[in-house]
């Protein structure tokens, strides 16, 4: 539901129990998913962002959804954590932490806080994180930078320590990114994609010691056991067509992800793998069918979502 639509409602309270029936849907199809990604040994998922319609609205700022959601938020958390899953949740691009505007800083922290809470509501420890990229230059990325990292330090500890940072493939590219991760203790999702079509030359592999160091930190492995230490992520994709190289292709192309899996294979116990792919579980499906056919070159297949790499 819209804002628009919402508006158009006679009832605003009738409005409200809507918004609360079409987020219970959402959160029942979500375990719907869950179960499907337990049947073909899926561990890692990215929960959508739009769970609940019009939650960080700001004209819906005193409606308090939660109570209603108990029991949907309740019973995708309690599976998450009896099948020992990985999730996750990608704030939408306009949460921005380098903006230079106070309004568009409000409203990102009020996004963040609103991923929290769903994630708190989950039951789910914050070694479950949100993910984000530092956002826009405005004209000079060292000032860009240093705001991000200065509105990083005023956020509340529940939030700074379920973020990851990303690079982006348009503006801040993997080493500018690892800078920032440095300086703020935040771990670095390297996206191989957006560092192919954005980067200062470097191969991806030769940044990963730097990035598995900051998921050493004690934000990265915050909510985490001691004994079972949240495994970094990276981001998979391939370019959609050679005159669209920024866009998402329906699947993965496996060479370029297993160059790099077999270039950080010595030093990497474990990596979570997120495929940002049309086709989804679909392009997961394609691609383990395509590592199949290298299992006589240092491939494993372990079941049907992982595998084990020989360097």
């Amino acid at each position: 539901m819209t804002m628009k639509s919402f508006l158009k409602l006679a009832d605003h309270e009738a409005g409200i129990h809507k918004l609360e029936r079409i987020a219970n849907e959402n959160l029942h199809n979500t375990l719907r998913l869950l179960r499907h990604n337990l049947a073909h040994d899926i561990q890692v998922y990215r929960f959508s962002s739009k769970l609940i319609p019009l939650a960080t609205h700001q004209d819906m700022r005193d409606w308090n959804p939660f109570p209603a959601l108990r029991e949907g938020f309740q019973a995708i958390g309690e599976f998450v954590k009896k099948h020992e899953m990985r999730v996750s949740f990608h704030p939408d691009h306009f949460t921005v932490l380098s903006t230079p505007r106070p309004e568009v800083l409000t409203n990102s922290i009020r996004d963040l806080e609103a991923h929290v809470r769903m994630l708190e509501a989950m039951g789910l420890s914050s070694a479950m994180k949100n993910n984000i990229h530092i956002g826009g230059a405005y004209g000079d990325k060292p000032s860009a930078s240093s705001r991000f990292i200065e509105h990083f330090h005023l956020l509340d500890q529940s939030i700074k320590e379920r973020l990851t940072l990303e690079n982006d493939d348009k503006t801040f590219n993997a080493p500018e990114t690892l800078a920032v991760c440095q300086s703020t203790g935040l771990p670095m999702v390297i996206d191989i994609h957006h560092q192919w079509v954005n980067n200062d030359g470097e191969a991806p592999w030769e940044l990963w010691p730097d990035i598995l160091r900051t998921w050493e930190s004690p934000l990265a492995q915050a909510g985490s056991e001691l004994a079972n230490p949240l495994p970094p992520k990276i981001h998979v994709s391939s370019p959609k067509s050679p005159t669209d190289i920024r866009s998402h292709a329906d699947g993965v192309d496996v060479v370029p992800l297993l160059a790099f899996l077999r270039n950080i294979a010595k030093v990497t116990p474990k990596v979570d793998v997120m495929i940002e792919a049309k086709m989804k579980d679909g392009a997961l499906f394609d691609l383990m069918r395509d590592l199949a056919l290298y299992t006589e070159e240092g491939v494993t297949i372990r079941d049907g979502a992982s595998i084990e790499i020989k360097p």
